[in-house]
């Protein structure tokens, strides 16, 4: 199928580097005050993780906690992401905000989360959702749906008095940023792109790249 035909024209809204504040994870949060107001899912973020052959594996994973620390996000730890981690731990995000023509891409290197951080999120969730993180063996084969359905009642009857606790396989990864890149999009594809690279603690160096 040739889709050279369809194209996309963005608007000249630009971005200078006095634009940008010196924090990263300040920009960060400006941007994505932006984005909750016009993207349907604006925490939508591609994860990126290797294993150990160096094989690549991409999905979407929400984002439910950024501050000073990094960015949090939930999974199952017998996933495959979650092998991918304990292998090698390097991995990359981006958040591709396609109505404000702009994309944030971030490296780090993930690390469990605190149980009791775990928890206090576990127990704001839905009780459906909780009872989900129990029922999936997540990226095991299966080999009907049916046999969800089956784990799920299971579940309810299991739980069906009080609350139902975290699983002690199931929890968060915070994400510790070495890198940030901030893409606004401009017309011609002369994309304005800067990346912040990391000095120390507090200092980041912000450069501009080609598009």
């Amino acid at each position: 199928m040739d889709l050279t035909f369809i194209r996309q024209g963005y608007e000249d809204k630009g971005l200078d580097k006095e634009d940008l504040n010196a924090d990263p994870i300040i920009q960060f949060e400006s941007w994505f005050e932006e984005a909750k107001k016009s993207e349907p899912i604006p925490t939508a973020m591609s994860l990126s993780t290797v294993n150990n052959n160096g094989e690549p594996t991409l999905r979407t994973v929400l984002l439910k906690l950024f501050d000073k620390k990094g960015f949090v996000f939930f999974t199952n730890y017998k996933s495959r992401k979650a092998d991918h981690i304990t292998d090698n731990p390097n991995v990359a995000v981006l958040f591709n905000w396609v109505a404000l023509e702009r994309q944030v891409s971030i490296t780090g290197v993930a690390e469990k989360i605190k149980t009791k951080e775990s928890i206090k999120y576990f127990m704001s969730r839905p009780r459906g959702s909780q009872l989900g993180a129990w029922v999936s063996d997540q990226s095991s084969v299966l080999s009907s749906r049916k046999i969800l359905e089956l784990k799920l009642e299971e579940m309810k009857r299991k739980f069906s008095d009080g609350e139902i606790p975290l699983p002690d396989f199931w929890g968060g990864y915070r994400i510790i940023p070495k890198t940030f890149e901030f893409w606004q999009g401009r017309p011609n594809r002369l994309h304005d792109r800067f990346i912040y690279s990391k000095l120390s603690n507090e200092i980041w160096e912000i450069d501009r790249i080609a598009p």
